[in-house]
């Protein structure tokens, strides 16, 4: 417990309150989270990377701590210690110390949910030197003074965010549109497109008790549209919503012809061995895109292979480079999705090990749509088939879906519409 001199359990009308900090483990990255009260805004801050010790440095000015606020996470990953404080005016202050000189790889907000205030996460990196990756929405230094205990140690670089919408991934450079608009604009809805596997003349696998994969799938996206739509914030549309055979290259145009901001395709699985279960989660292997670019790059017709780029006219070196570019963008966020999925499905459902793989599948191939294959399950499996034919089942792994896809487009960097 962090001592905190001068801390009143009650705070000002308007202001913000830190009612808890968390720790994530991401692998390279450390997740760090501040948790804000429910009903409270995004507030503004401001983050300083700090030297001897090493450590970073949230400041936020009009913002009030909770005593759970004041526990300090167990370290984790490149965050050795945390303490809280607040000062006069009133401002509170989160020193994270790390390990080693950390970078800030991103810092978004979340938003709220029922019964929960917004989020910041930060992703600390470990590097060479402390540098924080520049915001898009910078506030002049002079509004947000630095630390006045820790003006010994003067911070590399300095970044703040307004709070009026996330703040920005700034290295991905995308395009697509933001679920929280800033103060003043508006929104489009995310375009999220799902593909229920085979159908028609295509029944896909099929389980002991001869149900078909197709109708397995049919169910199932059809669940997962219906929660979607609920939630006001998508728009969806199925490849399919009855028994109609589709050709592979016929979904991936469906989806690029709606402008999808996600594409889903949604199966069942099946092998010779029925004591195997479990969800799983696909994503373009990197020999699969490679051979995918060779043959987009060959095609005659060259526009429109990436939205909003006509390659007609461009040499095949110059076309190699920029579907290669789009590419590498695109299965980074399919993976950054599908890592997602596998977080939220896992608490309601068994998951194959590793739930996250790699293959060619075809529908995955749209260079510009992050995409995902689902295989919900084995028919094979006496007791997945009898998860996947159940409707309890469908509503509660469709809505953890829902979750994952709330959190997923949360992350992305966004611009919004006039």
């Amino acid at each position: 417990m962090v001592a905190l001199p001068g801390l009143t359990p009650a705070f000002s009308s308007g202001m913000a309150t830190v009612e808890a900090v968390r720790l994530g483990d991401r692998g390279a990255e450390t997740r760090f989270v501040v948790e804000f009260a429910p009903g409270d805004a995004a507030p503004k801050y401001r983050l300083s990377s700090l030297s001897n010790p090493d450590r970073i440095v949230v400041e936020l000015p009009g913002t009030g701590l909770a005593m759970g606020a004041m526990a300090a996470p167990k370290p984790l990953g490149a965050v050795s210690g945390y303490r809280a404080s607040v000062a006069q005016g009133p401002q509170s202050r989160l020193t994270v110390s790390t390990a080693g000189p950390v970078s800030v790889s991103k810092q978004f907000f979340l938003p709220a949910q029922p019964g929960k205030g917004p989020r910041l996460v930060i992703d600390l990196l470990p590097a060479a030197s402390n540098a924080l990756v520049a915001s898009a929405r910078q506030e002049p230094a002079s509004q947000l003074q630095p630390p006045r205990a820790e003006a010994a140690s003067a911070p590399r670089t300095i970044l703040a965010s307004t709070g009026a919408a996330p703040a920005s991934l700034a290295a991905t450079g995308s395009s697509k549109t933001s679920l929280l608009p800033a103060t003043g604009q508006k929104s489009r809805k995310m375009v999220v497109v799902l593909d229920p596997g085979h159908g028609g003349v295509d029944p896909g696998t099929h389980g002991p008790s001869g149900v078909e994969e197709k109708t397995i799938t049919l169910a199932f996206g059809k669940e997962l549209a219906r929660q979607l739509r609920a939630s006001g914030r998508y728009t969806v549309y199925m490849t399919r919503s009855d028994d109609t055979f589709i050709p592979l290259r016929g979904r991936v145009a469906f989806a690029r012809a709606h402008h999808a901001d996600l594409f889903m395709s949604i199966h069942a699985d099946s092998i010779q061995r029925d004591n195997i279960r479990g969800m799983s989660v696909y994503t373009l292997s990197e020999t699969a895109s490679d051979k995918e670019a060779a043959a987009l790059a060959q095609k005659e017709n060259r526009a429109d292979v990436i939205a909003g780029i006509d390659l007609k006219g461009e040499t095949p070196e110059v076309t190699d480079i920029l579907i290669d570019l789009a590419q590498r963008e695109t299965k980074n966020y399919s993976s950054h999705f599908a890592r997602s999925i596998v977080s939220y499905a896992s608490q309601q459902t068994a998951m194959l090990d590793p739930s996250h793989r790699f293959a060619g599948f075809a529908v995955l191939k749209a260079p510009d749509v992050p995409s995902v294959l689902v295989e919900l399950g084995f028919l094979t499996n006496p007791k997945d088939e009898r998860e996947l034919t159940s409707q309890v089942w469908r509503r509660k792994v469709a809505g953890s879906f829902t979750r994952a896809i709330d959190s997923y487009f949360g992350e992305q960097l966004v611009s919004t519409e006039p």
